[in-house]
């Protein structure tokens, strides 16, 4: 097991609670009145972001919402990643946020601001952006809108602008072709990490990626060419994929987090669920959703199966038997050996994924671990060491992970314990992370003190999640299995055609072709380790099976764990 029999206790209620305490805190019904108290807390806490934004920053990137200020590249110091990978200088913040919008059903603020986007951005800017952030927050937000607009079916109301003329698909279009110098010069097909906007890939340019980035750009990828009619897009993010893939283990089957590009050799060897490897994960199952292509469902099984035999600690059974809880773990890719004992916030996506594959059992249990870490502190701290029960980083960037896992497990069991989650989650955001002209990063989770930045997927994700938690009407919980969320939460329309692939010979050519002088290994369906999985996409968890009032049965334990009592 993970953790020794003194990490056992009580459930959430702190010091000498006992089951009595945690069913009345948690396992009660959560009246319509509160619930609705609560969307419109959620609503309100979007609308003041993004007015703020709009306000203040705009057309910048994004809010610094202590100083009520805008912020852009860093121009004075290109090294500064952690600002350039993200902020390109095309209104980053105003574009994620477009289809929340839409979600929340304000149709006139939707409509301006997609204008504002037509007339105002333009991708022709010298940055230099990581290829995977442009990806998920800027081409993914465009096409969601975009598909929006030009869905005469779609439910949320009117939210068509007079004499569209494909607008945001164009520009979709025009900054793909500007990420793809990425993926040149490359000898195992996997892209470079970033791009210039104007110049392509920097001379001084970084050969090392990790696998999360690299790989998980298919889903944006794979709709703009289906789109488009161009396969061009998809085929280099599903050779990235593929050349990863390749790159597995043989006797684990685990990837690790960190590679070169050129030689494919593995400079970072941690498998784990967080930082690095996550989307990874992630868009092999959502890409088998939208494009329905076998191989990716194939994948994404015997990755599954990877994890479950590597990285997963503790106990069989989450509910029940010996031993700990379980927990995801960080190991070596080749030996599957504990590597450290920090899991990252990162990991909090992992339950959601698990829902999508009818895993709900662990799900549950998973989810309850990290929340047992949010009632602690009020945030989830970037990196939180489960041997020592104290984080290793202190930060938390309003990060929507937890948000995410917590809506879908409530979607797959209508149990109200998510909602009083989601209503602590809401409650501690508005105590701790709310200032003058918006909501701030914590700069560390004890002390609760703020850095001055609101990063965009706040906006996009974070409060999106939070409001279709509570609003139990809204058209998305109406449409059946139509709509998936994307990495960075923009919703995409699973419909028919985008499963058809005029282009499917072009990716089942013979492997080892040629490419402008470049060897490009495609491997074939029989190289893959293909498992029999029990998860199946299409499995649907029965609602009555989690019904009941989620009891101490494993909380107790985990609460101890994280160090709560």
């Amino acid at each position: 097991g993970v953790c020794g029999p003194a990490h056992w206790g009580c459930a959430l209620g702190g010091r000498g609670c006992g089951p009595d305490e945690y069913e009345r805190r948690y396992s009660g019904a959560f009246p319509p009145q509160l619930r609705a108290q609560m969307r419109d807390l959620a609503r309100g806490m979007f609308v003041f972001g993004y007015d703020n934004y709009m306000a203040h920053a705009f057309p910048q990137d994004e809010l610094n919402p202590i100083h009520c200020r805008g912020r852009g590249p860093d121009r004075g110091d290109p090294s500064n990643l952690n600002i350039n990978d993200v902020l390109g200088n095309y209104s980053l913040t105003l574009v994620d946020a477009l289809d929340t919008l839409a979600i929340m059903g304000n149709s006139s603020e939707f409509q301006k601001a997609v204008k504002l986007v037509i007339n105002t951005v333009s991708f022709d800017k010298d940055s230099t952006v990581q290829v995977f952030e442009a990806t998920i927050r800027v081409l993914g937000s465009l096409l969601s809108a975009h598909r929006i607009i030009t869905d005469s079916k779609q439910p949320f109301g009117d939210m068509t602008i007079k004499d569209y003329d494909n607008e945001l698909l164009h520009m979709a279009h025009d900054l793909a072709v500007r990420l793809l110098p990425a993926f040149e010069n490359t000898k195992t097909g996997i892209p470079y990490p970033r791009v210039n906007l104007k110049t392509g890939v920097p001379p001084d340019s970084n050969n090392e990626t990790c696998t999360a980035g690299a790989g998980s750009l298919l889903v944006e990828f794979g709709i703009l060419s289906r789109l488009l009619g161009d396969p061009t897009f998809e085929w280099v993010a599903r050779r990235a994929v593929k050349a990863l893939w390749n790159l597995r283990s043989n006797d684990t089957g685990l990837l690790g987090n960190v590679v070169n590009i050129q030689t494919g050799h593995w400079v970072g060897k941690q498998s784990g669920l967080g930082a690095g490897l996550d989307s990874f994960y992630e868009y092999l199952l959502k890409s088998y959703i939208l494009f329905g292509e076998k191989e990716d469902l194939e994948m994404f099984n015997a990755a599954y199966q990877s994890i479950q035999n590597y990285l997963r600690r503790g106990r069989e059974a989450c509910n029940e038997g010996e031993g700990d809880p379980p927990l995801y773990v960080n190991v070596n890719m080749f030996s599957g050996q504990l590597m450290n004992t920090w899991i990252d916030s990162l990991q909090a996506f992992f339950p959601g994924l698990q829902v999508l594959i009818g895993d709900v059992e662990d799900a549950i249990c998973l989810h309850a671990f990290y929340y047992a870490i949010w009632k602690r502190y009020g945030a989830l701290p970037e990196r939180y060491n489960w041997q020592l029960q104290a984080p290793d980083v202190l930060f938390y960037p309003l990060r929507p992970e937890l948000v995410e896992s917590t809506y879908l497990l409530y979607q797959a069991t209508k149990n109200p314990f998510y909602l009083h989650v989601g209503m602590d989650i809401l409650q501690s955001l508005e105590k701790y992370t709310k200032v003058r002209c918006g909501y701030a990063t914590l700069h560390h989770v004890i002390d609760k003190s703020k850095e001055d930045r609101m990063e965009s997927f706040f906006l996009s994700e974070t409060c999106k999640y939070l409001y279709l938690l509570f609003d139990e009407e809204n058209p998305v919980h109406k449409s059946g299995t139509r709509y998936m969320f994307t990495t960075e939460g923009h919703i995409i329309s699973v419909d028919k055609h985008l499963r058809e692939s005029p282009w499917k010979e072009f990716f089942s050519e013979d492997e080892g072709q040629e490419q402008q002088g470049k060897f490009v290994h495609r491997p074939k369906s029989h190289e893959l380790k293909v498992i029999n999985s029990s998860s199946n996409c299409n499995r649907v968890p029965d609602e009555r099976r989690y019904s009941l009032p989620l009891k101490s049965i494993y909380m107790r334990q985990i609460d101890q764990m994280v160090g709560l009592v």
